[in-house]
């Protein structure tokens, strides 16, 4: 697997684990029935932190789709160098970040952290077109 395949696979896991968190502060807050409901104007809210998570697990859903794509059309095209293998992991883990201290409620090292997984996105776009 390439390196890049393997960074993608990270997201997806990091992605698709995300909601664990918020939904165990909505047993915690609303109840098993409460969480089991559907959601109503009524309903008690999240933690800040889980209101928080959320929002951070919507935004790397969203990331992801751009990210996939980019590392799919590089695997494709069966191109791989150290510059995209770095871009990859660069953006995990500054997706991790931003889960992180998005959730702790960091608001500049959020910024932050999107910010420099954009430019690994970015990184990777530009290779593909062949500009860098």
């Amino acid at each position: 697997m390439k390196f890049e395949l393997f960074w993608l696979v990270m997201t997806a896991i990091l992605t698709g684990l995300l909601w664990i968190p918020y939904i165990l502060d909505r047993m915690a807050m609303r109840g098993i029935m409460g969480t089991l409901a559907n959601p109503g104007p009524r309903d008690k809210p999240h933690s800040g932190w889980a209101a928080r998570l959320y929002f951070a697990h919507q935004n790397t859903v969203e990331n992801l789709v751009v990210f996939a794509v980019l590392v799919l059309v590089l695997n494709e095209s069966d191109y791989s160098t150290s510059t995209t293998e770095a871009a990859a992991a660069v953006f995990f883990w500054s997706r991790l970040a931003y889960v992180v201290v998005y959730t702790l409620g960091i608001p500049v090292l959020r910024t932050i952290a999107f910010l420099v997984g954009f430019g690994a996105q970015a990184v990777l776009a530009l290779t593909i077109l062949r500009v860098i």
